[in-house]
C-alpha cells in the first residue's frame, strides 16, 4: 500500500510562453535540466506514452507515464500506467516575455519507506531538488534564448 505525498513548485522564467512551452513539451529534453531524470524516451508508435528513468545514488525507478491532458501553452497533464506511481501537471502562465511555469508532483511512497523516513523530511528533500530542477530550467531556457537572439 503506498501513501501518496504531492508537491508543487513554481518559478518565472524571463522567456516568452512559446519557448517555455516548446521546451518543456520536448519531454526527451527533461534529463537537460531534471537532475534526478537519468532518462525519457517517448514511444515512437504511442506519443502519449513515455518510459521515464529516475536514478540517484543507488537507487533506481521507472515507470510508463501517460499523457493525461495536453493544452498548449498552458498545461500538461499526466499519470504513471506502470512502474512508479506518480502523476502530475506542468502549468503555463503567460507575463507577456516572461512565463511562470508551476509543477505540481505527486508520487506514491510505499508504507515501509514512510516508516524509515519522516514525511516532512522526505518532502524538503523532494521540493528542494524539484526547486533546483525549476532553477536549472530557468537557466536552461533563459541560454537558450540568448543563444537564439544571437544567432537570429
Amino acid at each position: 500500500m503506498s501513501n501518496w505525498l504531492e508537491h508543487s513548485v513554481q518559478i518565472e522564467v524571463a522567456a516568452p510562453i512559446d519557448l517555455v512551452w516548446n521546451l518543456w513539451s520536448d519531454l526527451e529534453q527533461m534529463p537537460q535540466w531534471m537532475k534526478w531524470i537519468e532518462s525519457v524516451e517517448v514511444l515512437k508508435d504511442n506519443p502519449d506514452l513515455s518510459k521515464w528513468k529516475l536514478a540517484s545514488g543507488n537507487f533506481e525507478f521507472s515507470w510508463l507515464s501517460r499523457i493525461q491532458k495536453i493544452v498548449t501553452h498552458q498545461i500538461i497533464q499526466w499519470e504513471s500506467v506502470d512502474g512508479l506511481p506518480n502523476r502530475g501537471a506542468i502549468r503555463f502562465y503567460d507575463r507577456h516575455g516572461s512565463s511562470i511555469v508551476k509543477l505540481t508532483v505527486a508520487y506514491g511512497v510505499p508504507g515501509w519507506l514512510i516508516k524509515i523516513m519522516d514525511n516532512l523530511f522526505l518532502g524538503r528533500i523532494v521540493e528542494s531538488t524539484l526547486m533546483a530542477d525549476m532553477e536549472r530550467f530557468r537557466d536552461y531556457a533563459v541560454a537558450f534564448k540568448s543563444r537564439q537572439e544571437n544567432n537570429g
